[in-house]
């Protein structure tokens, strides 16, 4: 019975083949195009992102470096309305050190000078340490004059500072009546130039909206997620003020940690995927962060997908018409040829139709009328092969009775001997009986090292009845790896190898055979003599021999067993030898532990 299958014609399958072989590609052409104009503007709009970020910065940092400059100027400066040759000519300096009405003018008009310079950006307020009132100066703010910072925690820890200047992050700027007047403070301490006294403290207001001023190029949508944070993550300017001094992470709430070491990167949040460009300022230690969500960028996107879309739907038509058309070409010599598979089926090998097709199908044709006289001939020869496979089977019992014969006979020799108290001969029988057993069993070629070893002791108790007791043997014997599985008639050939060509001729010659684990998963049966051992060109030629083992039909000897073991357990398996000239030679076998062993090849 055949297997139930769906049949699907050949003409089905390569009309599916030919379709899928030019929609496969038109759809991967699609997808890169796709995924490469995404990637290139993503590419573009991050550049672009980047450079705005980074030149934000250092227009920022440009202004604080000129309030900065401001400051030292009008602490320590000269009032360019003032002659240099006067006495008045550090308005500053001599308010504070003389907080008269008219150094008050002469000071409040430098520093309307400098506001007025950089458009009315920021407020100046000078603290008077020295005894006086304080001087404070604001162009577009109405000042809160009951206003003191000397109870504030930055004003008495800038105080206690040894620092001469110093950048606040953005606060609420109490000093005016206006709320929500977030700043940013520069301070600087103000020292008398003839004793170096400290006199006051100048604290320098910057309205944070002069950052909005510098991101004109930023589009509207865009200037929200302009953000800078300080140190801490927390957010020292933000176009949504109600953002200021909060965490980062809550006006952002990421999915995975910023990696500072990217100054771009593609993050999670809300659901959504942004664009997140980060980048550190030089002078201060505050970072600028602009996001941007990744699915604006697919707008432009747009006008490519419709096209690509148009140009896959004209591919597939085109796929499908021309797959039709081939797929009939092709399948009508191949239906032929099935009628043809149906006619042999039914056991008519010869005078089969021609089919006429003048490609790889004719000759498949061809080859299948050849196969079909081929398989006549096959079909007979088998049917001869079983026949001979059974008088094979017949001749293999009747050899087994040879064997049976033997034992038969030996046994009644030792009870002959027996009779006869010829004790030798009894142990001789005895011992050969075994081997004869041992040698005859097919029933597998592996066998346990204990039964191996056992045949081993049967064929030692004959050599040294032969050599009159000269031989003396010492197992070193590892019981617990006795029960692993070996090659049968492994080690016999060693044995036997190393009486006839290590001691047969010494008055006391010395065997050892040792069973050892080595490694984890693998084990040494090493058989050693204190023989005559050999000379260099010797070994070295039997090393050579090693490598690449000869197969000599009907030959049990060195060569032999390694060349089984490497059959069956790998080429990292077999025999290695030492020997030393007058000192003898070790014989070593390593095979895996193993319980089950493998066939041979």
């Amino acid at each position: 019975m055949y297997p139930k299958f769906q049949f699907i014609s050949i003409k089905n399958k390569m009309a599916l083949l030919f379709i899928l072989s030019i929609l496969i590609p038109i759809i991967i052409m699609f997808i890169n195009s796709y995924i490469s104009s995404q990637q290139m503007l993503q590419s573009k709009y991050t550049d672009l992102l980047s450079d705005i970020t980074r030149q934000s910065n250092i227009r920022i940092e440009e202004f604080l470096d000129d309030i900065k400059q401001i400051s030292l100027i009008s602490s320590y400066g000269i009032n360019s309305y003032v002659s240099a040759v006067s006495q008045e000519n550090y308005p500053v300096q001599n308010y504070l050190g003389n907080a008269s009405q008219s150094n008050g003018n002469q000071a409040t008009q430098l520093l309307m000078n400098y506001i007025t310079m950089k458009e009315r950006a920021f407020s100046v307020y000078i603290y008077n340490l020295n005894g006086g009132r304080d001087l404070l100066v604001s162009t577009n703010k109405p000042v809160d004059y009951t206003y003191h910072p000397r109870d504030e925690e930055w004003f008495r820890d800038f105080l206690a500072s040894s620092d001469i200047i110093r950048d606040l992050p953005t606060r609420i700027d109490l000093q005016t009546k206006q709320d929500d007047n977030w700043a940013i403070y520069h301070l600087r301490k103000i020292f008398d130039l003839e004793d170096g006294k400290l006199l006051g403290v100048m604290v320098v207001s910057i309205d944070i909206d002069f950052i909005n001023k510098v991101n004109k190029r930023l589009q509207k949508s865009n200037r929200s997620a302009f953000t800078i944070v300080d140190e801490n993550d927390r957010v020292i300017f933000n176009s949504n003020y109600a953002s200021i001094d909060r965490p980062f992470n809550e006006i952002f709430p990421l999915k995975d940690q910023i990696n500072k070491e990217q100054a771009r990167e593609v993050v999670r949040s809300g659901g959504k995927s942004y664009i997140l460009i980060h980048s550190a300022f030089e002078q201060h230690d505050w970072t600028t962060y602009l996001y941007m969500p990744v699915e604006e960028l697919a707008v432009e996107g747009n006008i490519l997908m419709r096209n690509l879309w148009v140009i896959v739907i004209a591919l597939v038509l085109f796929a499908v018409i021309s797959s039709i058309y081939l797929s009939n070409v092709i399948s009508r010599p191949i239906k032929r040829l099935m009628k043809n598979m149906t006619l042999v089926e039914q056991g008519k090998f010869d005078n089969l139709p021609s089919v006429h097709s003048n490609d790889e199908i004719g000759l498949l044709a061809k080859r299948f009328e050849h196969m079909s006289s081929e398989l006549k001939q096959l079909v007979e020869r088998i049917y001869q092969e079983q026949e001979e496979k059974a008088e094979a089977e017949i001749r293999a019992l009747q050899a087994q009775i040879n064997p049976h014969f033997l034992y038969n006979t030996l046994n009644s020799v030792k009870w002959i001997a027996s009779m006869q108290r010829a004790d030798k001969i009894v142990e001789m029988t005895e011992a050969l009986i075994s081997i004869l057993r041992y040698s005859s069993k097919v029933e597998s070629r592996m066998v346990k090292i204990r039964e191996e070893m056992d045949n081993i002791v049967h064929y030692l108790t004959i050599q040294k009845v032969r050599y009159f007791n000269r031989i003396s043997v010492d197992y070193q014997l590892d019981e617990a790896l006795l029960q692993y599985e070996i090659l049968k008639l492994s080690i016999q050939p060693l044995v036997e190898n190393a009486i006839f060509h290590g001691i047969a001729d010494q008055e006391d010659g010395m065997l050892t055979i040792t069973v050892a684990p080595h490694g984890e998963h693998d084990l040494i049966i090493a058989v050693s003599d204190n023989g005559r051992g050999m000379d260099e060109d010797t070994a070295l030629a039997l090393r050579q021999a090693l490598k690449e083992p000869a197969s000599p039909s009907g030959s049990i000897g060195v060569y032999n067993v390694h060349s089984r073991i490497r059959r069956v357990f790998g080429e990292t398996y077999g025999i290695t030898f030492d020997s030393v000239k007058g000192m003898g030679t070790t014989f070593t076998i390593t095979i895996p532990r193993t319980g089950k062993g493998s066939n041979e090849a």
